[in-house]
């Protein structure tokens, strides 16, 4: 007779999957070189760029871009920013862009925000940050360049807000105040690019209502539609931007071009036009002489006609004609000429449209590439070679055909002049050569069509302060105006051009400071204000009685800030001055081991404020003197002295301050004087406290309730019984942050080295802040609550509203930042409350507050989902990649360029239409919104089983649900020891534990269990069916 099998021991099936969980390490591995050479190529995500490539790039116009974020991955990197002060980033940004406020946005999952604080200063702001230079820009002044970690992704993190944004289908328009105070003036913009855009764009937003953009295309964009290639600028971003144009009311006319026989300067003037702007671009390309005669049909392109045929063969809706013609065919070697961006683009474009083998060939070293190092990097990465030091000589035509190009080489001298050596020469075959040595303007129709501005040398004088011509009426920009060498200095050029024409119209002079309405939406019309206990906050965001309010120089600053009110630094009769200690506020350890902002928690052990009442009593009537419209909460403090809380009450009331807060929680150091938490924990204390100051006073006071009790809402309760208007919930959590390896602590004072228990504050204590707010709102009606405890974002908010609170108090997250990002958090609450009302109009119903669903993807650029031998999903890494490129190649063959341009446009993508949008809730609606799903373990509903879903096309292969459910969980997820791609077996138990370790968002879902729920009781063998905590469990 067999032994009975062990209880305490894994059955062999578990043991067979748990064969790849992670064991303690007891002695060395030993592997073959070779071997190891050969399995590293199995598990290789990389290129290998020792083997060949299986596949060519022909008619692949997916994202190349290094800089594409998911949610997941702008989060993060949002995350890591540092927010400084004087910020380098955005003096190095053309368009001025607030950089660091955008960021900040994005880490706060306040998208709308981010996006417009982009669109107020750059309005193509999608565009730039798919296409702009950062590294040379923002990103070069980045102070992390200065750390290990390096620089901040800022164009992926622009890319991503405004491209959520894009989703939410909200339209763009003016201001109130501009649409209630239309300007006159009859202005029109030649050309539609950037500069152009951008122009209008301004003019609408001040109140012009008579503008319009002439274009000779068929389409706007300029060279962002017609040259920079789909796979860095899609065509439905640069459409969405000129839908945000046509939005403020800009006409369009197509088909119009600046020349003698349609439109000219003089023309325009003389027909009533109050202003012209010009921003056609350099149409013309710069030519070698010995490409005299030669054209595409000897093989021979400029960058003037080759990119904006891939254009039209590959970005839907260009040109339906020359769409249908398709790509240029090009086969075998290309010679691309030149080493700006545009060269770059050429070369890139090549191997989509056929070319086997491309070669950059340019003048300069490598170190003078002009292009920028991301650019550089993509035709790297795609194996394009890059040739310096060669000048062209001449090219070899055979039969018609271009067949070889000659350069000679060229060097430096000693005086770093750079010369050609005749002497050395080479030659190399080509197919077809691509010219790309830069544009100007040649057209003598064109510049007849000018006239009468002046030029200097082939462009027309401007002022490239206020970019005006020399005909007062008409100002300049782009590569026209000779400033601009990027999309975004072009777009700049259109914003400072708008001012100087809204100047000039206005009679103002060119140099008046400028003072452009910023970006709006409907969402920014919504209204945040509320009121409580008879008082109106013009939003709820408040200071809390904290360091951010230890002076009321510093309250004025967050007043001008915009924040809706404030709680003083608690402050008590004279007789109970503290002196504070030092070191006394500490970064927490909860994050793990976090330097900089973005802290989890803090620690402090600082006492009520060390100024004297008299200074809080003078300075609180200078604030409401000074700003009658925001709420000022003096935050009082005595021992348990019925005297005591009588005179300080009345003094704060006769102040003039708005309400009082008692404070009766403080939880170090005034406890053990009688004071504070030593109030705070006796519902008897409270309730006589609380009938005295009702007693002495008639304004609104509430009291400061303490965590670090069992059952705050007895406390509330018994503040209601004694008078009091309501409680602010919660204070800091007692706690002691950490231990170093000598025993000391931190926060440790004088030579002693001692320290005590100080109070935890910041988004580590939200979970218990939300308890007790949703607990007291359910237990304690009636009875108004300002929510403290770990707010720090719009997203936050409207979670404590939610669960009860009306108004809210921060501390914390200014510690962490600035008082400006009062405006993140309205922007954000703004944005939570209109998309309730107004969801997106694509998949609205699966967006989670201004997060929308997460697309099928990998580092943020959607898959397509492929199988393999046995159905199986291929992966990403190793021969699975392979294999998937040799099908996705296959794949394009057949469905044509325009293929990655028409799945993208399937995504969610939309633009307000101009309807009226549905009524927005208000805050007060939404306060205890979500108390009637909070309640006891025993209303919960064990029948409604869910089960974890994993999504093999979004899998990283990290195995982290594997081995949390192996180790902490119910050994319910196998691992495959080939593909590493996870898979849950029917013994899930729901548990979400694979979910909450999961790096990636939304790659494992909770759905509906289909299958009898089992329960394993360890020694029977029975499926139970029953409720929540019915007997038999």
């Amino acid at each position: 007779m067999s032994p009975p099998q062990l209880l305490s021991k894994d059955s062999p099936d578990i043991e067979d999957l748990l064969s790849l969980n992670p064991r303690v390490k007891t002695q060395c591995s030993v592997v073959p070189t070779k071997q190891t050479k050969e399995n590293k190529k199995h598990w290789k995500r990389n290129a290998d760029h020792a083997a060949p490539p299986c596949t060519t790039l022909a008619n692949d116009f997916s994202d190349i871009k290094h800089t594409t974020l998911s949610e997941r991955g702008a989060l993060e990197e949002a995350a890591r920013c540092l927010k400084c002060a004087d910020a380098p980033c955005q003096k190095s940004c053309p368009t001025q862009l607030d950089i660091k406020s955008f960021i900040t946005s994005i880490a706060n999952k306040n998208f709308y925000g981010a996006a417009k604080a982009i669109f107020s200063d750059n309005p193509l702001g999608l565009t730039c940050g798919m296409v702009c230079p950062t590294s040379d820009l923002c990103v070069g002044g980045c102070n992390l360049q200065a750390s290990e970690a390096g620089a901040i992704n800022i164009g992926g993190l622009q890319q991503f807000a405004t491209e959520v944004f894009k989703q939410m289908g909200v339209s763009q328009r003016r201001t109130p105040q501009a649409e209630a105070n239309p300007l006159a003036g009859k202005i029109a913009l030649l050309g539609g690019g950037p500069a152009s855009l951008s122009c209008a764009t301004f003019l609408g937003r001040l109140g012009y209502r008579d503008v319009t953009i002439y274009e000779r295309r068929s389409y706007l964009g300029g060279l962002s539609a017609a040259e920079i290639p789909q796979y860095r600028l899609p065509i439905d971003a640069v459409n969405f931007e000129i839908d945000l144009v046509k939005n403020l009311g800009v006409r369009i006319e197509t088909g119009r071009s600046l020349g003698t026989k349609d439109l000219t300067i003089q023309g325009l003037l003389s027909s009533g036009h109050d202003a012209v702007f010009v921003g056609i671009g350099l149409p013309e390309p710069k030519l070698n002489p010995i490409f005299a005669g030669l054209d595409p049909s000897n093989g021979f392109y400029t960058s003037k006609n080759f990119l904006p045929l891939v254009s039209d063969g590959s970005k839907p809706g260009l040109c339906a004609c020359k769409a249908a013609a398709g790509l240029p065919k090009l086969h075998g070697n290309v010679i691309v000429l030149g080493a700006g961006d545009t060269a770059f683009d050429c070369a890139t474009s090549a191997l989509r449209c056929g070319a086997r083998r491309v070669f950059v060939v340019f003048r300069k070293g490598s170190s003078g590439i002009r292009a920028v190092p991301e650019e550089v990097e993509l035709a790297r990465d795609e194996r394009c070679e890059l040739l310096p030091y060669l000048s062209p000589r001449k090219v070899i035509v055979k039969d018609g055909l271009i067949t070889a190009m000659e350069f000679c080489r060229t060097e430096q001298n000693d005086k770093d002049e750079w010369v050609e050596d005749e002497e050395q020469m080479q030659r190399l075959k080509a197919n077809f050569v691509i010219s790309a040595f830069g544009s100007g303007l040649e057209d003598a129709d064109v510049k007849a069509a000018l006239a009468p501005l002046q030029f200097r040398g082939e462009l027309p004088i401007v002022d490239r302060i206020t970019m005006q011509s020399s005909l007062s009426q008409v100002f300049l920009g782009g590569d026209l105006a000779g400033v601009a060498n990027t999309t975004v200095e072009s777009v700049n050029d259109g914003k400072v051009a708008a001012w100087s024409i809204h100047c000039q119209l206005q009679g103002l002079p060119l140099d008046t400071p400028a003072a452009l309405p910023l970006f709006y939406t409907d969402i920014d019309a919504v209204d945040i204000s509320v009121e409580m206990c008879g008082l109106k906050f013009e939003n709820p965001f408040g200071l809390a009685s904290a360091p951010p309010t230890t002076s009321t120089a510093m309250i004025r600053r967050a007043f001008e800030q915009g924040w809706g009110y404030v709680v003083t630094k608690t402050f008590g009769l004279d007789k109970d001055l503290v002196t504070n200690v030092s070191p006394r506020i500490v970064r927490g350890t909860t994050s793990g081991y976090k330097y900089g902002p973005q802290q989890g928690c803090f620690l402090n052990i600082e006492l009520i404020s060390e100024k004297r009442a008299e200074y809080w009593l003078r300075s609180i009537g200078e604030l409401k003197r000074d700003f009658p419209e925001k709420i000022v909460i003096a935050s009082i403090m005595c021992s348990f002295n019925e005297d005591d809380w009588t005179e300080l009450a009345i003094k704060a009331e006769q102040s003039g301050a708005d309400a009082l807060e008692l404070n009766l929680s403080c939880p170090h150091g005034m406890g053990e004087r009688g004071m504070g938490l030593a109030c705070g924990q006796d519902p008897e204390l409270v309730e006589q406290i609380s009938r005295w100051v009702r007693k002495a006073v008639k304004l609104p006071f509430f009291i400061k309730l303490t965590p670090n009790i069992t059952d705050i809402a007895s406390i509330a309760a018994a503040a209601k019984r004694g008078g009091a208007d309501g409680g602010s919930a919660i204070n800091t959590v007692q706690g002691l942050m950490g231990l170093k390896a000598d025993a000391t602590a931190w926060p440790a004072i004088g030579k002693e080295q001692r320290t005590t228990y100080g109070g935890v504050s910041g988004n580590a204590t939200r979970p218990m802040a939300l308890k007790a707010i949703s607990d007291i709102a359910r237990r304690v009606p009636d009875f108004p609550i300002l929510g403290i405890g770990g707010i720090d974002s719009g997203e936050v908010a409207l979670q404590f509203i939610q669960a009860g609170a009306t108004v809210l108090q921060i501390c914390s997250s200014v510690q962490n930042q600035d008082f400006t990002v009062i405006e993140d958090y309205c922007t954000a609450l703004k944005a939570l409350l209109y998309l309730k009302a107004n969801p997106p109009p694509v998949n609205g119903a699966f967006w989670d507050g201004q997060s929308p669903p997460t697309p099928v993807h990998q580092k943020g650029k959607p898959v397509v989902r492929l199988t393999g031998e046995g159905n199986v999903t291929l992966g990403f890494f190793g021969p699975y990649q392979r294999q998937r490129d040799i099908k996705m190649a296959d794949l394009r063959s057949k469905k044509g360029a325009l293929w990655d341009a028409e799945q993208a446009a399937q995504g969610p993508t939309a633009v307000g239409n101009g309807t009226t949008p549905k009524v927005v809730p208000r805050i007060k609606d939404l306060v205890g919104a979500a108390l009637e799903r909070i309640g006891p373990y025993n209303k919960l509903d064990n029948k409604q089983q869910k089960v974890a879903l994993i999504d093999d096309d979004m899998c990283i292969n990290c195995g982290k649900c594997y081995m949390t459910c192996a180790d902490s969980g119910y050994q319910a997820i196998e691992f495959d020891k080939d593909t590493h791609i996870p898979h849950v077996n029917d013994d899930c138990t729901g548990c979400t534990l694979c979910v909450s370790v999961c790096p990636i968002i939304d790659c494992i879902t909770m759905v509906p269990k289909k299958i009898p729920h089992v329960i394993k009781r360890g020694l029977e063998e029975k499926t139970y069916y029953t409720h929540a905590l019915s007997q038999c469990q």
